[in-house]
């Protein structure tokens, strides 16, 4: 026989009245709470135990149970699940409500009313009906980890949530689970924007791949109109097609949105009303950012007389786990490390240790703002060459077979280092300027990791299927070698970079010279491209008589990979930039 514990309901009452409809005796529930048995019989007779229907019995079940896991003040994943079943059996003993008033079948099966409403429904657009509904929101609250699920509770309860996280722990995975979720039960509008387009349509492909997944529905268009009348628009940050919107807003990677004060006016006028809820997350970037005051509390100071000024403690142990700041806006720090602790299961942290530097390390993972007065590529030169790549670049085709048709392109590699704990590769390709006019722009980015040489050496032959490749810069040092030696018997005019202080400074101060002139572009989301640069710093060699510039590592260390890579390829431009006859070459082999 079933007991249940007195204090898990209201009153000793409810909890007799509960025991007695689980078949106890009332001499028994007497013992088990400690009062008299005539008391028993009393409630009984008053409350008429006896008379309640079946129905009646099962609902006050599911309401004391459903009480008790809404009261409970550390919620887990099987608690908002639970909490989610038993409301969806309530919704199911309405029906039966219904069913006894009016006597209609379709009143008591949805499924009945669906089957009549098929021939319709195959000609509607973005349709979800309820029990697909039912079955998105099982499958987000079942597959997200408990730090996510915080998040969730967050957003039932504050308008604005602002998140300082990590790399990699599924921020923009979830939120855009969440937001289909709760505009397909709700009809509520969502408006995602971020640094790009581009980057804003990883949302669409997170929310069209799990509706597919789970419901084996198509989601078209853009913006996406679902059935119900909620419209999902995928934005970038250009503030004249980011008007005229209202919804829900989540605005993703902000700490790397240039001009972010201009533009988060824009963000809170869609989400102005009260209704609507605004999601802010990103990794940090500088503390010279635009947006660093807004996180900090700052900006919501600046703008009040000193008498209403207060403090705002962003320190990660005051936000590791979350809370309500005096701005109204819920705040919290999500490391790597508070990812593990909340079921994130995705990492290895003795590698990572391996593959970055202790800033960089501190930086991507563990959510600390990067000091870049040291850098040799501070954020505030980086910054200029971030465009959104969908609104400039009209004549770039990024899933066409051949994106910029017979155009040459430049290819930066920079390898992996020796070892099974050696650093990454990166490697990225950049359509030349042709005249000095134009500017040059990164359109691949790639990271390897693990590969041989031959491997490496492979995937830098498979671009020739997409470019007619005109450079191939790469740095020879440790295993670059081997790479180089595979890729010159296809390519023989491969450039080959040794490294020294000297090579070292060269490629960085022609890069410098190429942004102070705003002659570089890549696209607005690529922050790690961004972080790449910010980590390359200028510092004495181990002699003490040469400057030389490093990212903070070994060779067994590192993340400044796509940085030099970008140097590998811009290295191809002559020293006083492109005629306007066409870029030129330097054909140079740096021994």
């Amino acid at each position: 026989m079933t007991t249940m514990p007195p204090d898990t309901l209201d009153s000793p009452r409810i909890t007799a009245r509960h025991l007695y409809w689980q078949g106890w005796r009332v001499a028994r529930i007497a013992e088990f709470l400690g009062e008299k048995a005539d008391t028993l019989h009393s409630w009984k007779r008053r409350d008429k135990w006896e008379e309640a229907t079946p129905l009646e019995r099962v609902e006050g079940a599911l309401e004391a149970r459903l009480v008790q896991l809404i009261a409970k003040p550390e919620k887990e994943g099987r608690d908002f699940k639970e909490i989610d079943l038993l409301g969806r059996q309530i919704e199911r003993l309405a029906r039966v409500h219904r069913y006894q008033e009016t006597g209609r079948e379709s009143d008591l099966n949805p499924n009945i009313h669906a089957r009549n409403e098929a021939p319709r429904r195959k000609q509607r657009r973005n349709a979800l009906d309820e029990e697909q509904v039912e079955l998105l929101k099982a499958a987000f609250l079942e597959t997200s980890f408990q730090y996510q699920l915080g998040w969730y509770e967050a957003g039932q309860k504050h308008r604005i949530r602002n998140i300082l996280k990590s790399r990699q722990i599924g921020a923009t995975f979830f939120f855009a689970r969440e937001a289909i979720v709760d505009a397909a039960e709700h009809g509520r509008n969502k408006i995602f924007l971020s640094a790009s387009k581009a980057q804003a349509h990883i949302f669409r492909s997170y929310i069209v791949q799990f509706v597919k997944e789970i419901c084996d529905v198509d989601l078209k268009g853009d913006p996406i109109i679902l059935d119900n009348g909620a419209e999902l628009h995928f934005l970038g940050t250009n503030s004249k097609t980011a008007q005229g919107y209202h919804g829900d807003v989540y605005l993703d990677e902000f700490f790397w949105i240039h001009r972010f004060q201009e533009f988060r006016k824009v963000t809170s006028g869609m989400a102005m009303h009260k209704k609507w809820r605004q999601t802010y997350f990103s990794t940090p970037s500088s503390l010279g950012h635009e947006a660093y005051p807004f996180w900090s509390g700052e900006l919501f100071n600046a703008r009040r007389p000193k008498a209403e000024r207060v403090e705002f403690d962003v320190s990660h142990a005051a936000l590791a786990d979350g809370r309500l700041c005096p701005d109204g806006q819920w705040r919290q720090i999500v490391t790597v490390e508070d990812a593990i602790r909340g079921g994130c299961d995705l990492f290895d942290l003795d590698q990572l240790r391996l593959e970055y530097s202790v800033d960089e390390f501190n930086n991507l993972l563990m959510c600390q703002f990067v000091d870049d007065s040291q850098s040799a590529f501070p954020l505030a030169l980086v910054h200029p060459c971030m465009i959104d790549s969908w609104e400039e670049w009209d004549d770039y085709r990024p899933f066409a077979p051949r994106p910029v048709g017979e155009r040459g392109v430049w290819i930066g590699y920079d390898p992996t280092g020796t070892g099974e704990d050696g650093d990454g590769a990166g490697l990225v390709v950049v359509l030349p300027a042709r005249t000095k006019d134009e500017k040059h722009r990164l359109l691949e980015r790639h990271r390897l990791k693990g590969e041989d040489y031959e491997a490496q050496a492979a995937f830098i032959k498979s671009f020739q299927e997409k470019y007619r490749i005109e450079h191939i810069g790469v740095d020879v040092t440790g295993l670059g070698e081997a790479v180089a030696e595979h890729v010159e018997k296809w390519f023989p005019t491969l450039v080959r970079f040794r490294y020294d202080p000297a090579v070292k400074g060269m490629l960085v101060m022609q890069a410098q010279q190429i942004m102070r002139k705003g002659r570089l572009e890549f696209d607005a989301g690529w922050s790690d491209l961004a972080q790449s640069f910010m980590a390359i710093k200028r510092e004495l060699t181990p002699s003490g008589r040469q400057y030389t510039y490093s990212s903070g590592r070994s060779r067994a260390t590192g993340h400044a990979d796509l940085a030099w890579a970008t140097m590998h390829a811009l290295h191809n431009e002559p020293i006083d930039g492109p005629t306007e006859e066409g870029a030129g070459s330097m054909m140079e082999i740096y021994e």
